[in-house]
């Protein structure tokens, strides 16, 4: 992994400024949770980053040991190794997972993947992730459950190897077990290669499992504070409030503080106690 820069990065959607002055380096062989209320750019500075054609950058630089993100395509960043596993994958109906998956590979290659070799990678893989190979026979995200979705994301994180990889709330809509499944394949990829990781979490449980590096947490669109893990510590008790008194910057918008949020906590089980 080569280092990432981001400075004074400034992006809009629709006219309405996200981001406005975002400064940070993510380096090689490091873990940087972003942290920050809903509403602040979190999202929006990972789909810059990986070229969605939505968010408009109108000012500042992304570079990569030098190199102008900015004026690559999208599978050109695919290429120089950056990843993004969404929080909201699409449905692809007619496409089949696997046909994705292999399809993925051979664009990072200059020859094509062998068929034995592919399926004995995507076996290997779908176990770590305890996916069933019947999965990679449908069509891409297509009936899959929320954990089926974010586990296929991290399945192909394992496949493809990137040098920087996105995980924006990969942990959403997972139960204990997935969430724990997710966070081995991710402390493996720390242990034995030279991955970064940028990791957006609501949730102090995924960060205590896969042990952040570096900490950044994003109000207003800026990095308003950068650390060690004490910090999302601090959050995960305290909320944002302390940020505001602390350091004079007024939360934009406010949400629920992550000490009132549990790891058991999603959609679906506050809908049902509703």
């Amino acid at each position: 992994m080569r280092e990432l820069v981001i400075k004074n990065l400034h992006v809009s959607v629709e006219d309405k400024e996200i981001l406005k002055g975002v400064n940070l380096s993510i380096r090689p062989n490091e873990t940087l949770a972003l942290l920050g209320p809903n509403g602040h750019g979190k999202s929006t500075l990972l789909a810059t980053i990986m070229g969605n054609p939505k968010y408009k950058v109108t000012e500042g630089s992304i570079t990569l040991d030098g190199e102008d993100v900015l004026k690559m395509s999208v599978d050109e960043r695919s290429k120089k190794g950056i990843f993004l596993g969404m929080q909201y994958p699409s449905e692809v109906p007619g496409v089949v997972n696997a046909d994705f998956l292999k399809a993925a590979i051979n664009a990072r290659r200059e020859q094509p993947i062998k068929l034995y070799e592919f399926y004995k990678k995507l076996e290997v893989a779908s176990k770590k992730m305890n996916i069933s190979m019947d999965m990679a026979q449908r069509f891409l995200n297509e009936g899959f459950s929320g954990g089926e979705k974010k586990r296929n994301e991290i399945l192909q994180m394992l496949l493809l190897q990137p040098d920087l990889a996105m995980l924006d709330e990969i942990d959403s809509g997972l139960d204990v077990d997935a969430l724990v499944c997710v966070s081995e394949a991710i402390k493996e990829m720390q242990s034995t290669t030279d991955m970064s990781f940028l990791v957006i979490s609501h949730y102090a449980r995924l960060y205590s499992l896969i042990c952040p590096t570096r900490v950044a947490v994003m109000i207003n669109g800026k990095i308003a504070v950068e650390g060690d893990k004490e910090i999302i510590d601090r959050i995960d008790k305290e909320g944002y409030e302390w940020i505001k008194y602390e350091l004079g910057i007024e939360v934009a918008k406010e949400e629920k503080a992550m000490n009132q949020v549990s790891i058991g906590t999603c959609a679906t089980k506050e809908a049902i106690k509703k």
